[in-house]
């Protein structure tokens, strides 16, 4: 399984963006996606996660303001990031669990198999 994440650029505070990650060598809808960010100095966390039954979860500091979805038929997730904040800026990766666990449901990076590139966020006040 490869995954390529695009979308990532320069926005200013209150913009929007959209994240997508394109799954290749397996059927996307088998697995739990996760999208990460990291900003500099700071730990990787999870933004959002979409699950094999298509539950769909959020971190709180973009419940509200970002929107996953995903296309089985294309194998691609999107993250569609409105109210942009700088804090907001980060790198951001979409993963792929191949099982599913109470490490896959918390978020754990350790619990996702597959990862993509990354792609950079940076928002501006």
């Amino acid at each position: 399984v490869q995954l390529q994440a695009s979308g990532g650029g320069l926005v200013q505070s209150g913009g929007s963006l959209r994240l997508s990650c394109l799954a290749s060598g397996s059927a996307l809808d088998l697995y739990a996606i996760r999208w990460f960010r990291q900003a500099p100095g700071k730990e990787r966390e999870g933004v959002a996660c979409i699950s094999f039954d298509h539950h769909t979860e959020y971190a709180d500091p973009v419940k509200g303001r970002f929107i996953m979805s995903r296309d089985n038929a294309r194998d691609t997730v999107s993250l569609q990031m409105n109210s942009l904040k700088p804090e907001d800026t980060a790198v951001y990766y979409c993963a792929l669990a191949t099982s599913w666990s109470s490490a896959v449901q918390r978020g754990e990076p350790t619990a996702y198999s597959y990862w993509g590139q990354g792609t950079q966020v940076t928002v501006s006040s």
